[in-house]
């Protein structure tokens, strides 16, 4: 079952989307194969510390995050990656590794590429390892307003 938040959260806001079941898969790579989405099309979310606030950064499955380059542009002193064990509670209703890029249902500042603003449509994780959420990228960015950025 996709993430209860997310799923109350789009309903609440009159939100057309589509789960997509696949088979489990753990990767972002798997998932698009799995799921017949393109990779650059699926958006993987990566959680950071950015000058020691977690935070989301949402990319392309098939990218892969300039941590130094994406450090200049927005004028941290520091980024880097988080483990799991360091955000797997904050996510009570998804998997780890499967969260959704919904940083604004989690208390978490967003920062999307802005690779992914230029398809009309985002999937991604629905907080578990074997579904998505595929919904308009306007219908995302309007609820979520996350930092478009340049992170790869």
């Amino acid at each position: 079952m996709p993430s209860r938040k997310v799923k109350e959260y789009l309903d609440s806001q009159a939100v057309k989307y589509v789960i997509i079941t696949h088979s489990p898969t753990y990767t972002a790579q798997e998932v698009a194969q799995s799921a017949h989405v393109r990779g650059k099309d699926l958006a993987k979310t990566i959680i950071v510390f950015i000058d020691g606030r977690m935070t989301m950064a949402v990319l392309p499955a098939t990218y892969s995050i300039d941590f130094d380059y994406f450090r200049k542009t927005i004028g941290a002193k520091e980024i880097r990656l988080a483990s799991e064990k360091q955000f797997q509670d904050l996510f009570p209703d998804c998997e780890v590794g499967a969260m959704p890029p919904f940083g604004n249902l989690y208390g978490m500042e967003v920062y999307v590429d802005q690779h992914l603003t230029e398809d009309q449509e985002i999937a991604f994780n629905a907080g578990n390892h074997f579904e998505l959420f595929r919904l308009s990228y306007e219908d995302f960015a309007r609820l979520v307003k996350p930092k478009v950025v340049r992170l790869t």
